[in-house]
């Protein structure tokens, strides 16, 4: 079953699992999301996509290996902002590089005119042999090892993230599959596209927000929530569709896992307001998994009658993550760090793979 709010999504069911029965701990934005994005509900720990390219490392050196995308209309990053797509306690190179939604994605990706490449790779040479000598003084400043490698990474993206980035190179019947042209899709689709382009180079991870900070200026119907959805899923409907075709048809999806989630689900009953909506239900969420080895057109638990609890098979963002890594080859239970004298991973002590929906 699939809402009329996703006509273009519905013609991809035969690719999707879908999860009824997800659930979480937490009745607010940000905690949800901390817990959604990192494992847990408080702010402070990695976040997936650091844990992904802590474990399984980059294939472009000369891009991130971790790429985060917030609302291209203008509306604010998400809540809590970059706590979601922190490196918390791992090594600092692993924190998602965040894309400007409008105006140039990356500050001083150009080269000025009044700089040559010669003599910035002298700078940074320079650079280089300064903080080598300093860091031998500082060997377990962490933050300081990342200062360092983002110089190089930065000087590298230079020549490789003008290319990666440059979606309008695309042809255009490519740019019509994700919505450009299109007013209200067009800015989501391009945010869409430059994920399949950046995973076709071999950035590891991405992560896509569609939606700001405020309530009605994201996925939060307290107000309105036909109006709310309508407009939202109007604006990622075409453009994630067109994702899934696009991998699809260039033989990525099966290598690529894409998930659609948000970090709770909405109460049944409405919520008081001149047009009613609905607040938040952190026991019951639904959730999609496409690709990466995934089973197509499948269903996989239950929420009581009124949608209020997962009740059937029910499934914890523990279990969500121990999925997500399983997909890309990591056993969950062996990913982890020491911090603190204690060894963490992203599951925490839970988590269990959800073998109904693996191929």
């Amino acid at each position: 079953m699939v809402s009329s709010l996703f006509p273009f999504l519905g013609q991809h069911v035969d690719k999707m699992a879908f999860v009824h029965s997800a659930y979480s701990e937490s009745n607010n934005h940000s905690t949800a999301l901390f817990k959604l994005n990192c494992g847990l509900p408080r702010m402070g720990f990695p976040s997936v996509g650091a844990w992904v390219t802590y474990g399984l490392g980059s294939p472009n050196r000369n891009l991130p290996g971790f790429v985060v995308m917030s609302d291209p209309q203008g509306r604010g990053l998400p809540k809590a902002h970059a706590a979601n797509w922190t490196a918390g306690f791992l090594p600092g190179v692993y924190q998602g590089t965040h894309l400007k939604p409008q105006g140039q994605a990356i500050d001083n990706l150009v080269l000025p005119d009044s700089l040559t490449t010669a003599a910035q790779r002298n700078q940074l040479d320079f650079l280089r042999d300064a903080n080598a000598e300093h860091r031998s003084q500082q060997p377990a400043e962490d933050a300081l090892n990342a200062r360092i490698e983002s110089y190089e990474l930065a000087y590298r993206m230079q020549s490789a993230a003008p290319e990666a980035l440059d979606v309008d190179s695309e042809p255009d019947h490519v740019k019509q599959l994700y919505g450009f042209g299109e007013k209200q899709s067009e800015p989501f689709g391009r945010q869409c596209l430059t994920a399949r382009r950046l995973v076709e180079r071999g950035v590891r991870f991405v992560q896509i927000y569609s939606g700001g900070t405020d309530n009605q200026r994201s996925w939060d119907g307290h107000h309105d929530i036909l109006g709310n959805h309508t407009q939202f899923a109007g604006e990622t409907d075409q453009p994630v569709a067109g994702l899934l075709a696009d991998l699809d048809q260039r033989g990525l999806l099966n290598e690529t896992l894409v998930i659609w989630c948000g970090e709770f689900g909405r109460l049944p009953v409405a919520q008081k307001a001149q047009k009613p909506g609905r607040d938040h239900n952190p026991h019951c969420l639904s959730l999609w998994m496409a690709g990466g080895g995934i089973r197509g057109g499948v269903t996989y638990g239950e929420s009581d009658e009124l949608g209020y609890k997962a009740v059937v098979d029910r499934v914890h963002v523990n279990d969500i993550h121990a999925t997500i890594l399983h997909q890309l080859g990591i056993e969950h239970t062996q990913l982890t760090y020491r911090h603190n004298g204690r060894d963490y991973r992203l599951t925490d002590v839970g988590g269990k793979v959800l073998k109904a929906v693996v191929a």
